[in-house]
Order: C-alpha cells, then sequence, then structure tokens
C-alpha cells in the first residue's frame, strides 16, 4: 500500500515526470465515502500539496452517486462547500452498494436532478467514466447516453474519461483492419450528427497508454476519429497514474506518436502538430478548469516542489519503473 501513498504519487507524477499540475482521482467504492480514495482524502492531499508548494499543482474531483438520491445531493453540497472540489467524478457503470445495475446520465429523473445541483454549486464540470467495462452491466458504460445530457445542459463540460474505448482486450484483427474502434467509433459518429454540440471533451486516461504500445495503428484511428468529431480543442491529456507508473513514458509517447501519413490520406485524419499536442497536453484542461497558464509558469522556479526536484536530480534520480494496480 506504501507504492500508493501520496508521498510516493508525488516522486512518480512530479519528480520522475513533466508534469507540472495535476488531478487526482479515485476508483468507486461501496457509497462515496468509502471510495478508494475519499473525497475528504483527495481534497486533503490536494490541499497539502498545494501548500508545500505554495501554488497550485493539485486539482481534486468530488464524487457524486444519482442512484442515492437526496442525500447524494446533500454530499454534494458538503463537498463544494467544505471541500471545495474542483470538478465531479461518475461512474455510470458502478452503483452503489444495495443497487444490481448503474445508470444513464441521460436519464431526467435520475441524473439530471444532480446535473442540476453541479451546476447550483457553481462546479460545472462532470467526469465520467465511460468505457474499460466497470460495474455489473456493461453497457452502463456505454458513451452514447452523454449526447442528449450534453443537449440539455450547454452550461456543463462533460469529460468523457477513457474516451469511450471499450478496452484493448477487445481490439480484434477485425478492428485493426476496419478501424472500427468499440463503442468510440460509434459515439464520434453521434456526435458528427449533432455538430452543434459543443461542451463534451475526451480524456485520454488508460486509453493511449493501452493502445500506444500494442496497437499503435488502432491508437491512431481512434486519435484521428476523435479530432475529427471533437476537434483538438477538445481532447486532454490523461495517464491514469500513479497505476501505471509515472507517467513520464507515456508523454514520451505522445510527443513522438503520429499518425501515419497513409491514414491522414485515406481517412482524412489530421496530423498532431506540436501546437495540437501543447493544447492536449495541458492548455484545453488548463481553460476547462480556469488555471492561469501564464502564472503557473511564472510560479513554478519560486514553488517547494520544483526546488526538491532539483535536489532530487542532483543527488541522483532513481525512477522505479513500476506498474502499479492489479496485473493480470
Amino acid at each position: 500500500m506504501e507504492d500508493l501513498d501520496w508521498v510516493n504519487f508525488i516522486k512518480e507524477v512530479f519528480l520522475d515526470s513533466e508534469t507540472s499540475l495535476g488531478l487526482i482521482s479515485t476508483p468507486p467504492g461501496p457509497y462515496p465515502q468509502e471510495a478508494v480514495v475519499p473525497p475528504k482524502e483527495m481534497a486533503h492531499i490536494r490541499d497539502e500539496l498545494n501548500r508545500l508548494t505554495e501554488s497550485r499543482r493539485m486539482l481534486a474531483h468530488g464524487l457524486v452517486t444519482p442512484q442515492l438520491g437526496k442525500a447524494d445531493l446533500e454530499f454534494m453540497e458538503l463537498q463544494a462547500a467544505t471541500l471545495k472540489v474542483d470538478a465531479w467524478k461518475c461512474y455510470t457503470g458502478h452503483p452503489p452498494k444495495g443497487f444490481e445495475q448503474g445508470w444513464f446520465m441521460d436519464d431526467e429523473k435520475l441524473a439530471y436532478p444532480m446535473l442540476e445541483k453541479a451546476r447550483a454549486l457553481r462546479v460545472p464540470l462532470v467526469c465520467v467514466h465511460k468505457g474499460l467495462p466497470l460495474g455489473p452491466v456493461e453497457d452502463f458504460n456505454h458513451p452514447r447516453d452523454l449526447i442528449k445530457a450534453a443537449k440539455d445542459f450547454p452550461d456543463i463540460s462533460f469529460l468523457v474519461y477513457h474516451s469511450g474505448f471499450k478496452g484493448a482486450r477487445f481490439v480484434t484483427e477485425d478492428v485493426k483492419r476496419t478501424g472500427e474502434i468499440p463503442w468510440t467509433s460509434e459515439f464520434c459518429r453521434m456526435k458528427q450528427a449533432e455538430p452543434g454540440i459543443n461542451n463534451i471533451y475526451m480524456e485520454m486516461g488508460s486509453t493511449f497508454a493501452q493502445l500506444v504500445t500494442t496497437h499503435p495503428e488502432v491508437c491512431a484511428h481512434l486519435l484521428g476519429q476523435i479530432l475529427l468529431a471533437f476537434g483538438d480543442e477538445h481532447l486532454l491529456w490523461g495517464t491514469d497514474s500513479i497505476w501505471y507508473g509515472s507517467p513520464q513514458w507515456q508523454i514520451e509517447a505522445f510527443r513522438r506518436f503520429q499518425i501515419p501519413d497513409t491514414m491522414t490520406a485515406q481517412q482524412g485524419y489530421p496530423r498532431l502538430t506540436p501546437d495540437m499536442k501543447s493544447r492536449v497536453f495541458g492548455l484545453n484542461a488548463a481553460r476547462i478548469f480556469n488555471v492561469d497558464v501564464n502564472a503557473k509558469r511564472n510560479a513554478i522556479p519560486a514553488d517547494y516542489l520544483s526546488r526538491m526536484k532539483m535536489a532530487y536530480l542532483e543527488e541522483g534520480p532513481e525512477p522505479s519503473h513500476r506498474l502499479y494496480g492489479w496485473i493480470a
């Protein structure tokens, strides 16, 4: 468990990679207060790191579970008022204890009160686990329900974690041949049919990590389709580290990655330019989370974390190259 301690998190993410600002999240639990990292703990880690560094280096999720009804809405009020959460995280495919199946974001009776509460609390950022099936009924992890919700709540930003990708275990030879990626391709077509929607963002955590080294051609199709459907200003960097150890290898892989010329010619995918990658690496998220990018850059030389990193590098870095989490 010490591998997942927040001190090791700082080492892996901030000392052993070029990450300058992070967002802490958590896998779900039987109830929000019993998540792997409960909201109170996420906010505490954020606040401690920001206090030590005397700058804004960490953001934190709150958790929402609409199936709990009034209790969930009251817990949202508590998180916004006392924890000052930066965004909401939800798992449509993972029901709380006592429920047999998940929920959909476009359920007007179940989910819309939560979205209205997010709006009222002035935390209009909803990060939702989509793809990588989780829970007893995998279909609840499909992102199709976000289209109607995004249309009905245009002032809320929906951040689609994992880009709705069903997972590397579903990559077959047909997928490689056709470029028809389970769930993500369908969702991209749904978005293209609704060009007026401008509040859905695709996040790359785990999806890029799973594809870039083992299925690079599928990775190229996925990025190309997202760029065509959503645009490069709606694609967000994410690594899901420290489950994957330090995120530096993913940063370097994305810097090097390019959609092949044959695909850009045949499929019409755009090329990944340096400016586009800069937006994906952080400028897009900075805009959504109201991070002053210039202020961040100016504050870095004076903050405690940078001085600690310099001392660490001078003494001789010792990256662990560990892969955390459960491995088959």
